[in-house]
């Protein structure tokens, strides 16, 4: 990645990380834990069972001002964020005038703000690309904000010792709350196909907060191996490998993202070519993938169909711990995306066979 351990940065929890004895990798221009002794089937498997602690602070906190941030953001992005409820979040992308994915993100209404989260890797561009083009709105970039994410059936349970209204909150929603002598904005949400909360505190603030997430006998730390065999299994897109400059929503599976106004009014970059693919269809389409044998399927694998003609390129795949099975998610030309068609995957040399499926590979199991 060209990153060198002298020029990496750091989040808050980096001494905790070491500490903990993790493996430590660069990731987006940061030491990032890749995993913790336990490994990385232990760490996922403990997420779906427990509570898993994820430090994603490296990614970029945004916060936007304004007369009307929401109808401001709009222009860039095909989200509907005027008919969002403040104390709501949707998940929308960025994209550029020929309809590609510029990133993924998520945008909290609060009652004076827009609450924005990008990627780490996007994060620069992002900022710059918010701060060029929104008319009459100030970009703060949250840089003394640390980001905690605690994912997994019994997340709801360790943060209810801090503050009895967790349970209340629903999937999607995201409030400013006292966690026990923390203030700290919290949303219900993750990326992991479970329950859980992102937690926006004050950085001075994360390590010790951190230190009492593990402490809980529910709680363990979780590190990047297992959030992206979490995110794999849950059919959730992963920026600069399921989505990218050359994809566009509607060949990436998003256009549930969009909704009836904004696919009819439009006003956002390459929005034209959405409307004319949402008429018209797509050639390539982003599928699940399941590797009929035990061998996975990494990305960059190429598709094949019966006659042994590539139709597609996978964009994610491994071992899916929960399912005890590979699994892998990729682009197909659209006439082999309907599920349980028949493909080749060739992998060193041989081709294996494999089906398409629908996504997720495992139930998510958010709060309702």
């Amino acid at each position: 990645m060209g990153d060198t351990a002298e020029n990496l940065k750091v989040t808050p929890l980096h001494a905790l990380h070491k500490e903990l004895d993790a493996r430590m990798v660069p990731f987006a221009g940061y030491d990032m834990p890749v995993q913790y002794p336990a490994g990385i089937l232990t760490e996922h498997r403990h997420t779906r069972a427990a509570a898993g602690l994820f430090d994603v602070s490296h990614m970029g906190q945004v916060r936007i001002t304004g007369a009307d941030p929401a109808k401001a953001l709009e222009a860039l992005v095909p989200g509907d964020l005027v008919a969002l409820d403040v104390g709501r979040m949707r998940y929308t992308v960025f994209t550029n005038d020929a309809a590609g994915i510029l990133d993924d993100l998520i945008v909290n209404k609060r009652d004076r703000d827009l609450f924005v989260i990008v990627n780490a890797a996007c994060k620069e561009q992002d900022i710059r690309h918010l701060q060029d083009n929104l008319k009459g709105c100030e970009v703060e970039y949250l840089e003394d904000r640390a980001l905690i994410a605690l994912q997994g059936p019994q997340a709801v349970a360790v943060l209810s010792r801090l503050n009895s209204v967790m349970p209340a909150m629903s999937f999607g929603m995201g409030a400013t709350l006292a966690l026990g002598k923390y203030e700290a904005f919290v949303t219900r949400s993750g990326y992991t196909g479970e329950d859980g909360f992102e937690i926006s505190l004050a950085a001075g603030q994360a390590e010790e907060f951190a230190r009492w997430l593990i402490a809980q006998p529910e709680v363990k730390p979780i590190g990047l191996g297992a959030r992206d065999s979490l995110r794999l299994e849950a059919g959730l897109c992963l920026y600069g490998h399921d989505i990218d400059t050359t994809t566009t929503p509607i060949e990436a599976g998003l256009a549930w993202t969009i909704s009836k106004r904004r696919r009819e009014e439009g006003g956002y970059p390459g929005a034209a070519i959405v409307q004319q693919q949402l008429k018209d269809g797509v050639a390539r389409k982003r599928v699940g993938i399941q590797p009929e044998g035990r061998a996975p399927a990494r990305e960059g694998t190429e598709v094949l169909n019966e006659a042994g003609e590539k139709i597609g390129v996978i964009t994610s795949g491994g071992f899916g711990p929960s399912v005890d099975t590979p699994v892998a998610m990729g682009y197909v030309a659209t006439e082999y995306a309907k599920a349980g068609t028949p493909l080749g995957l060739s992998v060193r040399g041989k081709t294996l066979p494999a089906r398409t499926c629908t996504l997720p590979f495992i139930t998510k199991r958010y709060a309702k």
